[in-house]
């Protein structure tokens, strides 16, 4: 007599699946092997829009051994956190992390519970909710959505049916190792351009297979560019910089953005920096002022000590490079 609800078809792609990520899958990934809640939850904040490789390689690891607990985490100060997240970008992310650590030393295990804390939402509560404790949930990050696209021939990106898809599709009895294997499949095999649909675990059962770059329709993408004029005040030797208090950096230290420079002012240079939806271009000056007017200077090996953006660090390197020739 047959179970209510087996369904001998997906039973076959679920096995399809585990076999290939059996063979193929990324399984010595760090957070991977690890059962702790908090090395998963910090790797999936790091992983936000951010390589695997620059997380493993750059930055998992050395934030582990400053902060080895949440409780370490919460305990320390913000800019602690923030120098150690320091080219990683999307500094809310570490702010959120640090918040939610001062909050609480434990992580709750109910999705629910989870999207209340800071710069948790559904995809992020999801991930932990079945990576960190075993639940028998979907994730959605971009390489499933591309599969679940294709799936269904799915050119519009629709939210509510991806969630409903995921949640049918899911191996409810190894829901760690299947939704490992879904980001794995949609990062090497069904990719975004010259996807590999011969070897791919959903071939049998894939809508789209015939024209998969049709899935999701690409976006248009237009990058647009701000300018700004940055002013770097010098006095006695020593630069100011003022900690960022907006949504945007926040927490990191910086150089001022003026919309006329003073006429005092030297011009040193241009430096520019890409973000995810815009290109910054700042045009630099200095002004040595004549006595001091601000409230935070530093030596240039103190500001290496800071937790400061790419672009003002490019702005040091500038003026390294013109003022100390």
């Amino acid at each position: 007599m047959r179970k209510s609800g087996y369904n001998p078809a997906m039973k076959l792609i679920h096995q399809k699946i585990h076999n290939w990520y059996k063979e193929h899958g990324r399984l010595e990934l760090p957070w991977r092997t690890t059962n702790d809640p908090y090395h998963i939850y910090l790797s999936e904040v790091m992983l936000q829009q951010t390589q695997v490789k620059t997380v493993r390689e750059r930055y998992y690891f050395p934030f582990l051994e400053k902060f080895p607990t949440l409780k370490a985490l919460g305990d320390a100060p913000l800019d602690d956190v923030l120098k150690m997240w320091e080219g990683l970008g999307y500094y809310n992310r570490a702010k959120n992390l640090h918040q939610t650590a001062s909050q609480i030393e434990t992580l709750p295990q109910n999705i629910d519970d989870l999207m209340k804390l800071p710069g948790i939402g559904k995809n992020t509560a999801h991930a932990l909710a079945t990576f960190a404790f075993r639940q028998p949930v979907p994730v959605m990050e971009a390489n499933v959505k591309r599969i679940l696209c294709r799936l269904h021939k799915m050119q519009t990106v629709n939210e509510k049916k991806l969630w409903a898809y995921a949640y049918d599709l899911i191996d409810k009895a190894k829901p760690f190792e299947y939704n490992q294997a879904m980001m794995d499949i949609g990062a090497t095999v069904c990719t975004p351009k010259d996807p590999h649909c011969e070897i791919c675990p959903f071939e049998s059962i894939c809508q789209g297979k015939e024209e998969p770059t049709y899935y999701p329709a690409k976006k248009k993408r237009v990058v647009p560019t701000r300018e700004e004029n940055v002013m770097v005040s010098l006095y006695s030797n020593k630069l100011s910089l003022s900690q960022r208090r907006g949504k945007f950096l926040h927490g990191l230290w910086g150089f001022p953005s003026t919309e006329v420079p003073l006429c005092a002012s030297e011009y040193l240079g241009e430096v520019t920096h890409v973000y995810t939806h815009f290109k910054l271009v700042c045009k630099v000056f200095v002004y040595d002022e004549l006595e001091k007017a601000q409230d935070h200077y530093f030596t240039l090996e103190q500001i290496s000590e800071l937790a400061i953006s790419k672009v003002d660090e490019k702005i040091v390197k500038l003026y390294s490079a013109t003022m100390l020739e």
